[in-house]
């Protein structure tokens, strides 16, 4: 024992061993929102959980999450309309870390509806039915105590194994036989007199509590994750309700035989027949009947909507109308604009008759203070240290340029001052950032000037009128 325990001291000496494991989690776009940072009120703070400025857009967005959990929204639609970078995307990671883990939130970008195998309207029911959670309740009878004994009788050509297991309580003491399924599963989960067990009776499952404290003397050392809990009290059975949330989606691919629950890690579903999911919708209503279950209506959040074709609105026209829909959040940076499949214009690509359904909440763009706030802290979640005219440099070019760029600037300056050895990035290493890489105008001037690039339009094309001629030869008047 004491030379395993000096080779285990002289490997926590040597700090290449030890890793951050804290550390490995990537960074993201978004990895500094924690909220819509709203006081009890719903009023917006003007910096507060990785979100600045976009009151008015922050207010309506809680009014909705408020609505949300009291169920009232369900089957309805919200759109996020603005400018690009003006925090839409931001908007609805901030309302899904509200809503919690128990509330589904998912998160699905148009163009994916057209590259999953399998046909549009498939996929959208199935992100719809991702999107609703079902809370259902099981009352189960399970047996707490603290083990005493554990005896294993084998047979003499030990093909059998008969045992009993002694558990008690502060109030009470009980044998009971055990067949050679429960003794398997005692020494799986190394089950030792001291522990303290539960027992589902209905699935035999063993989960081991801790170690009982009155044990907690009787060895010298103990592991590190070892953990002391009480002896139970009272009755050794006793009832308790447990409640589960499963999307309509689970419950769809597990009753599905071609799938079947393997699927589930898979991911590949495949399509489900509508004669399956009306069976699993009456039965749910069934439950909630009983009181075994209750709807979680959730939030879909469909990101660049626009992308959607007008068999897709026809459809979320219908689906939104059905009594087990979630709610539909929608963001588009578009203006005026075609409608894919027609020839038809319309705001942000949408119909009329689906945006006459919709709650429309609009961002602006930032101004300068709110911009530099914005920098401030991506900066702190990148762990940058930026001086004051860096910060203030960094600002001017998002209001000149745009806010991502000046956002994607913030890694390459670290890495140029890093390479001068200082901690601190400054202006010059901004400036030689903003040097190496181009923006969007700079970028436009230069395929203007060079007629060596393969396809260049004879016709002078500016940032402004690429915007109003939208992308892959979408019209749009404005953003």
């Amino acid at each position: 024992m004491v030379s395993q325990l000096t080779g285990a001291a002289n490997i926590s000496l040597q700090p290449t061993s030890m890793r951050d494991v804290t550390k490995m989690e990537r960074i993201g776009a978004h990895s500094h929102i924690h909220g819509l940072g709203l006081d009890a009120n719903l009023e917006p703070r003007s910096s507060s959980q990785g979100m600045i400025g976009q009151g008015k857009a922050r207010k309506a967005a809680g009014v909705i999450l408020k609505m949300v959990q009291e169920g009232r929204i369900a089957g309805r639609a919200i759109l996020m309309a603005g400018p690009p970078s003006t925090g839409k995307t931001a908007l609805a990671m901030g309302m899904a870390q509200t809503l919690g883990s128990d509330v589904p939130f998912v998160m699905l970008t148009a163009s994916e509806v057209f590259s999953l195998e399998m046909s549009k309207t498939e996929s959208l029911t199935q992100a719809f039915r991702r999107a609703i959670g079902v809370r259902i309740k099981e009352e189960t009878e399970l047996i707490e105590g603290e083990v005493v004994e554990i005896q294993v009788d084998r047979s003499i050509t030990g093909a059998t194994k008969t045992g009993r297991l002694t558990l008690k309580t502060t109030d009470m003491e009980t044998v009971y036989d055990l067949g050679s399924k429960m003794i398997d599963q005692l020494q799986k989960e190394k089950v030792l007199a001291g522990d303290v067990v539960s027992i589902d009776k209905a699935s035999g499952r063993i989960s081991k509590l801790g170690r009982s404290f009155g044990r907690a003397k009787d060895y010298d050392a103990m592991g590190a994750d070892t953990r002391f809990v009480a002896c139970p009290d009272g009755e050794l059975q006793n009832r308790k309700e447990v409640v589960h949330t499963v999307s309509l989606h689970e419950i769809d691919v597990i009753n599905s035989r071609t799938q079947g629950f393997l699927a589930l890690f898979a991911g590949d579903t495949g399509e489900i027949k509508p004669e399956l999911r009306d069976q699993i919708n009456t039965k749910v209503a069934e439950w909630r009947e009983e009181g075994k279950a209750e709807i979680v209506p959730g939030v879909l959040f469909i990101d660049e909507v626009h992308m959607l074709d007008i068999e897709c609105f026809s459809f979320l026209n219908r689906a939104m109308e059905n009594e087990l829909a979630p709610l539909v959040v929608m963001a588009s940076n578009r203006g005026i604009t075609r409608i894919r499949g027609t020839k038809y214009k319309s705001p942000h690509g949408i119909p009329a008759d689906l945006l006459d359904r919709m709650l429309i909440i609009s961002t602006k763009k930032y101004d300068e203070d709110e911009t530099r706030e914005i920098v401030k802290i991506r900066a702190e979640e990148e762990d940058v240290r930026l001086s004051e005219a860096a910060q203030d440099l960094l600002a001017t070019m998002g209001l000149q340029t745009s806010l991502r760029y000046s956002l994607n600037l913030i890694a390459p300056s670290h890495l140029i001052a890093q390479r001068r050895k200082s901690p601190t990035v400054d202006v010059e290493d901004v400036r030689l950032a903003y040097k190496y890489f181009s923006d969007v105008e700079r970028s436009a001037q230069y395929a203007r000037e060079t007629s060596g690039m393969m396809f260049g339009e004879t016709e002078e094309i500016g940032v402004g009128s690429a915007t109003e001629n939208g992308v892959n030869g979408m019209e749009v008047d404005g953003a």
